[in-house]
């Protein structure tokens, strides 16, 4: 992501998503949303802002083995329409006969979804990766999903969200980032901004980068940093980044208070940084701007090309069927 898209990031949230064949699509309570890499995050973010929705994440081939499927809408989200676990997913649905529906810029499956009658929504095909456009899937899900009150609450951050507020602190962790292998923690309700950072980190920054949460790392991933002489000389090599939602609770967040304290005097370097934001969709997208903000300048300080990911396109032809 360039920094004139991060900058016109709140752009995204003008998007009006149109259902098309919208009269065969019912109302569901619950979802499966089917989609892998970039093309999936938005599902996270959802299942942050509203706790009590009932979404099946599915990053796989297929669909996942819940008994319930025939009372949950199966989403199937792909920002190429390309993406050969989506459409084996989109097959199988469609043979078993489950409610579905597409979301893409195109390809194979908005042209599976024309022919089968099926209900979709096309995302605007702009120059971005699929990461990057996490505004316009997060508006498209939240409308084949029916939750209008959300959609409304994400477009009014078009006039709230600035992204030039998080330039400084974007450039400063980049600093602090450099040269490392970043972790990222957060708690578990918050993993999927955690995930949001990491990807970026991992396809913008072209960096390994790890995420754990709390409380689960403090009964395992922890005990990794304390391996005497030789392992602290190991710590040397990461920095970690807590994500700090002041709603986690009070027992949340003594534990992470207890788990920095524990890190520095293992010699491993910790930085805080606090989720802010007046509700949970600007809390959301606040965070996400400063993930972008982070690795745009780690990929300048690497010399590396933020936008493209040839080695996932690379892969992708090396697996494909002959």
């Amino acid at each position: 992501m360039l920094p004139a898209d991060i900058k016109d990031f709140n752009q995204q949230f003008v998007y009006q998503p149109e259902i098309k064949n919208a009269g065969r699509l019912k109302k569901f309570k619950k979802f499966v949303v089917v989609g892998v890499g970039g093309s999936n995050l938005a599902a996270g973010l959802i299942k942050i802002a509203e706790p009590n929705s009932d979404i099946i994440i599915h990053r796989d081939y297929g669909l996942p083995a819940a008994s319930d499927l025939k009372e949950r809408l199966i989403i199937c989200s792909s920002y190429s329409g390309n993406t050969e676990e989506v459409i084996n997913a989109l097959d199988l649905a469609i043979k078993k006969k489950l409610a579905v529906a597409v979301i893409a810029t195109g390809g194979k499956l908005l042209k599976k979804a024309k022919a089968k009658r099926v209900p979709y929504i096309i995302l605007p095909n702009v120059d971005m990766q699929p990461r990057s456009a996490i505004g316009y899937a997060t508006l498209a899900l939240l409308v084949a999903m029916h939750g209008d009150k959300s959609v409304r609450a994400v477009q009014r951050l078009a006039g709230v969200v600035d992204a030039d507020d998080y330039i400084a602190l974007g450039k400063d962790l980049a600093q602090k980032l450099r040269k490392v292998v970043p972790l990222i923690y957060a708690s578990a309700k918050n993993e999927s901004l955690a995930y949001n950072l990491k990807v970026r980190l991992n396809e913008t920054s072209k960096i390994p980068t790890f995420i754990n949460v709390f409380p689960e790392l403090n009964h395992n991933e922890m005990i990794g940093f304390n391996g005497g002489t030789v392992g602290k000389k190991l710590n040397d090599n990461f920095h970690c980044v807590f994500l700090v939602d002041p709603s986690d609770g009070a027992r949340m967040l003594k534990r992470m208070a207890a788990t920095k304290r524990f890190y520095k005097k293992m010699g491993l370097p910790v930085t805080t940084i606090s989720l802010a934001g007046q509700d949970a969709w600007r809390k959301i997208f606040n965070t996400i701007i400063l993930a972008d903000w982070v690795a745009y300048y780690l990929a300048e300080y690497y010399k590396v090309d933020p936008g493209p990911v040839p080695l996932v396109e690379k892969f992708k032809k090396q697996i494909a069927d002959k």
